[in-house]
């Protein structure tokens, strides 16, 4: 019954991890988290057959990973379901779970697909030296997506997730892959408002760590745009931590409508993320993104 603020969760920690949003893709790749089975005999709800949350927001954010240069940035974003297929938002993309779980089960689970469009250092990119060595590909990214929520926890609405994206690029640009394992834990502190925490991690293989974070030596570069030459290699590239807050606007989640949220996060580039000098000359390896917008359930 908490499903129009897990939309919003789900949007935002999807979003989020990571970067301008539709853009590129600093801090939070979260997958979505699942929604809370409803227990048995719970009253209707806007929730019990097809549904859609649409919303946007604004995000404060690193303008690539590894940046310590923020940008505002817009987040429109689409979750629901549609004849037992949940639709949940992805960093910049979708994720479809074909797993039709009944309401009410102490245990849910998902699997599907999911893709999403990285524009990692595509656009936005504020620092003249990381401009230099050019603006890279889009990479599209698709693959399977797993889950397991237990619902019920601690109260009668609460959930823990699992969840793993598996992605490849299949654009041409970094032609790698990216897995992202994540925890979350899911709460209502009443009838019309919820928070949510999750935990999540970015793992990169060679291929895409070669793509992001290697520097090549570019004869041609004036000596001030200059930076060592790096060689990177596959590994975590990241761990994040999103903490969020929703609350629906006439303070009863279950008949849809307004809702709002705001969401704060952090993440730490690891490895060679990190190591870059992308990341430890020119910019940062702490990230930290902030977040607030609205969405609308019917």
């Amino acid at each position: 019954m908490y499903r129009s603020f897990l939309a919003l969760s789900a949007a935002m920690l999807a979003l989020g991890i990571v970067q301008p949003l539709a853009a590129q893709d600093p801090g939070n790749d979260t997958p979505a988290p699942e929604s809370p089975a409803p227990p048995t005999g719970a009253p209707p709800s806007v929730f019990d057959g097809d549904w859609f949350t649409i919303g946007a927001g604004l995000a404060y954010n690193a303008s690539y990973d590894g940046s310590d240069d923020y940008v505002v940035t817009p987040l429109p974003f689409l979750q629901g379901k549609l004849g037992g297929v949940a639709i949940n938002p992805r960093p910049a993309g979708i994720a479809l779970d074909f797993i039709d779980d009944t309401a009410g089960e102490p245990v849910s689970v998902s699997l599907g697909v999911a893709g999403r469009v990285n524009r990692n250092r595509v656009t936005q990119i504020k620092d003249p030296v990381v401009v230099a060595y050019g603006k890279l590909k889009t990479a599209i990214e698709v693959g399977p997506t797993a889950g397991l929520s237990l619902n019920g926890v601690l109260n009668q609405y609460d959930s823990l997730s699992l969840g793993v994206d598996a992605l490849w690029d299949v654009n041409g640009a970094h032609k790698g892959m990216t897995v992202t394992p994540s925890i979350t834990y899911f709460t209502p502190l009443s009838r019309g408002a919820v928070v949510s925490l999750s935990l999540s991690a970015r793992h990169v293989d060679d291929d895409y760590a070669a793509y992001y974070y290697s520097v090549p030596v570019i004869a041609t570069l004036a000596p001030a745009d200059t930076l060592p030459a790096f060689t990177a290699s596959g590994g975590f590239d990241k761990i994040g931590a999103n903490l969020l807050a929703g609350f629906d606007f006439d303070g009863d989640v279950t008949n849809g409508g307004l809702a709002g949220f705001v969401l704060a996060g952090y993440s730490r580039m690891q490895g060679d993320g990190a190591r870059t000098p992308f990341t430890s000359i020119r910019g940062s390896a702490d990230q930290w993104f902030l977040s607030a917008g609205i969405g609308y359930t019917f």
